[in-house]
């Protein structure tokens, strides 16, 4: 007892020592004038980020507790009910055995459960392998920004699905590479033959992008797949159409339960599509600023199932809506009465759902994703669909900018305001402006500026230009309101520079004009970046 008293002692003072030290080195810290500042804050947001990880992977592990959990009450249940029919004094050995593995039999059977997978798949009861692929080709990537899932079948006459990735591979820069996932789901599961061919078939294409964890395959089980053969016709459908809309729902949700862990947001796409260059920093920019965080879909595609944002936190309820109809109704009619469920209220008119609707799923436009494939995957149905948004020139482009009070003496017109062009939400849109207006912007911390891009007019609007105008900073430290020049406005309305390191930390930014104009003025672009710690 002593040996522990001693112990513990020598405990509680290391413990005070290492919290003296720690708050000595604070105090240091504070006093090198907040050069730190800039160092603690990223460590702050990737803290941040592993715990959302970490709260991701705690939510995965009890979900498979509540697999188990059910499974076992499932069973319980078969075996009560069997030995009840066959001799009731077997039912009392049997709750003795449990009580003496410390369960007790008659609270676990009265208790309340939540419904799991079992309750809308209930042939898996018992068959844990059959919610896990049954072909897998991964490095195990996770804390992905962005997870991209594409199904994909054996097509009888063509197969989009290098182009498809392709697409997505060289769309991205280096650097965005490593912040995403991609899945191909082979939703053959009764061909792995197949699964395995196209698993081989992507290793020799995209060697690279396998190797570094970028690209992974998977296929799921044919026993995860209930009797698609049994199944009751509805709106008119065809046999073959009902089994089809089915599988398709069931390939889905499996898909995004599989990719749900293994990123902060996942989007659905199909395996016959084209990506926009510059797609990846888009969708999670456009992502991250939304200024409301209730949104539940990013829809970056007019069609169908493509591009379809949503947080990996929420895929679980999403799924579980889907699982409780799939054998009613197509994925995309299901996503629809989600959002209506969700927001609507049956004493409003349709027009204030649509409202509500539009609050929780937001459009990007113009579209990120364009659908090429005319050989669809229902057999001997050709679709020739295509996205009139695509390749339409983006009237604004969000980047995420240091945080700042932004503000303006140009009048702005209807809801095109200043804040919202420098958070990325909307363009900036002032009626015409005279010498000396200016359009400000007050950073909540100085920091130290290595490059600025302002871009004026876009595709609707191209004369509405910023001209004859200035870019320029003022300086922590410097006199109140000294403003220094560091770039203008070009032919083109486009102010790009860099800011040399020397320059100091910059407090506020501006455009300052510098004659009246003769039109409108536009900002569709503002990116501004900070000068990383060398």
């Amino acid at each position: 007892m002593g040996r522990v008293r001693a112990r513990l002692k020598n405990v509680v003072i290391t413990g005070i020592i290492l919290c003296c030290f720690l708050f000595l080195w604070l105090v240091a810290v504070s006093k090198q004038d907040g050069q730190y500042a800039g160092l603690v804050e990223d460590r702050y947001i990737e803290m941040q980020e592993r715990l959302q990880q970490a709260e991701q992977t705690s939510r995965q592990r009890l979900t498979d507790l509540q697999m188990l959990r059910s499974q076992f009450n499932f069973l319980v249940g078969l075996v009560t009910n069997n030995i009840t029919g066959n001799n009731s004094s077997d039912m009392g050995e049997f709750s003795h055995i449990m009580r003496e593995k410390g369960q007790n039999f008659s609270d676990e059977l009265s208790s309340l459960h939540l419904p799991s997978i079992f309750t809308y798949l209930p042939h898996l009861t018992g068959h844990p392998e059959s919610l896990k692929p049954v072909y897998k080709l991964s490095r195990n990537r996770f804390g992905a920004s962005l997870v991209l899932g594409i199904p994909t079948i054996r097509r009888e006459k063509v197969s989009y699905l290098t182009q498809t990735v392709s697409s997505l591979i060289t769309g991205m820069t280096k650097e965005e590479q490593q912040m995403c996932l991609i899945i191909v789901f082979v939703a053959e599961p009764w061909d792995k033959a197949y699964a395995e061919e196209v698993g081989d078939s992507l290793k020799k294409d995209f060697s690279d992008s396998m190797a570094s964890g970028l690209l992974e395959v998977i296929s799921p089980p044919s026993e995860y797949y209930p009797d698609l053969d049994n199944l009751k016709l509805t709106f008119g459908d065809t046999k073959e159409r009902v089994k089809w809309r089915t599988k398709q729902n069931l390939d889905f949700t499996f898909l995004m339960l599989y990719a749900r862990t293994r990123g902060f947001y996942y989007v659905q796409l199909e395996d016959d599509v084209v990506a926009k260059p510059g797609y990846f920093s888009i969708m999670k920019t456009y992502a991250d600023q939304q200024k409301n965080n209730d949104w539940i879909l990013l829809e970056f595609s007019a069609l169908g199932f493509i591009g379809k944002l949503f947080k990996s936190s929420q895929i679980p309820v999403i799924v579980e809506f889907f699982l409780m109809f799939h054998r009613d109704k197509p994925i995309d009619w299901l996503l629809d009465h989600f959002l209506s469920v969700k927001v609507c209220s049956p004493e409003k008119d349709k027009k204030h759902c649509q409202r509500m609707i539009m609050e929780v799923r937001k459009r990007f436009k113009p579209s990120l994703f364009q659908h090429v494939g005319t050989q669809s995957s229902l057999k001997g149905k050709t679709q020739k669909l295509k996205d009139r948004d695509f390749g339409k020139q983006a009237i604004y482009r969000a980047h995420v900018n240091p945080s700042a009070l932004v503000y303006t003496n140009i009048k702005a017109y209807q809801k095109y305001l200043c804040k919202k062009a420098y958070i990325g939400e909307d363009i900036f849109w002032g009626l015409t402006p005279v010498k000396g207006d200016h359009f400000e912007i007050q950073f909540d911390v100085a920091v130290e500026l290595e490059s600025f891009l302002f871009r004026s007019g876009n595709e609707q609007h191209k004369e509405d230009k910023f001209m004859d105008t200035n870019v320029e900073v003022y300086v922590e430290g410097t006199p109140e309101d000294t403003y220094k020049k560091v770039g203008e406005f070009d032919a083109d309305g486009i102010a790009n520079g860099t800011i040399p390191p020397q320059t100091g930390k910059v407090k506020k930014l501006r455009l300052k004009v510098q004659r009246d104009l003769e039109n409108w003025v536009v900002l569709s672009e503002i990116h501004i970046v900070e000068r990383k710690e060398s």
